[in-house]
């Protein structure tokens, strides 16, 4: 008797959930496994260019931005649920500000630049992912960025700190 194999059925919150855990550690290959080529991050309105485009380029993108402003970036998973092609996870993204974090404009200039800090942080998050063909083609984001800036020093500013963003801005503008 001969036994036909069917596809591996993909589980739509392993997906969502091993892409938040990339943000920290995955290499090119492993956002190339997730993300789908025509993948649309919803949230990247400041993010450097290089992440506004679709597909796993600009996934991988987004995670080394992270990355070289945030040491030990990592995610911690509360909940997940599916609902046919949509996940949503609720998590806490933790890290230090050991580096510059530069915010762009829609129009893809510097707008802001955080100097480093050396403080950690944990802040909640909710992603929303919607799956298609077992890898992400959207995503969303609602984050407590008021929090974690409250956290990392960066509001209220002091004097002090707006003087470095100053001048962090004006560096980054330069290169």
């Amino acid at each position: 008797m001969s036994h036909a194999f069917s596809e591996v059925s993909i589980d739509p919150i392993s997906v969502a959930v091993r892409s938040l855990h990339l943000m920290g550690e995955g290499d090119r290959a492993d956002f190339d496994s997730l993300y789908h080529p025509n993948a649309v991050d919803r949230e990247n309105q400041v993010q450097p260019p290089s992440s506004r485009v679709p597909g796993p380029a600009g996934c991988y993108s987004t995670a080394l931005w992270l990355r070289a402003a945030f040491a030990d970036l990592h995610y911690d998973i509360h909940h997940a649920i599916a609902d046919g092609s949509m996940v949503a996870v609720h998590s806490t993204m933790s890290g230090r500000h050991v580096a510059p974090w530069v915010v762009y404009t829609e129009s893809g200039d510097v707008d802001s630049v955080f100097p480093p800090t050396n403080k950690s942080f944990a802040a909640t998050q909710s992603h929303w992912f919607r799956i298609e063909d077992g890898k992400i083609i959207e995503q969303w984001a609602n984050r407590d960025d008021i929090s974690m800036s409250k956290q990392l020093g960066w509001i209220p500013p002091t004097p002090a700190y707006l003087l470095k963003m100053a001048s962090a801005k004006r560096r980054a503008q330069r290169s």
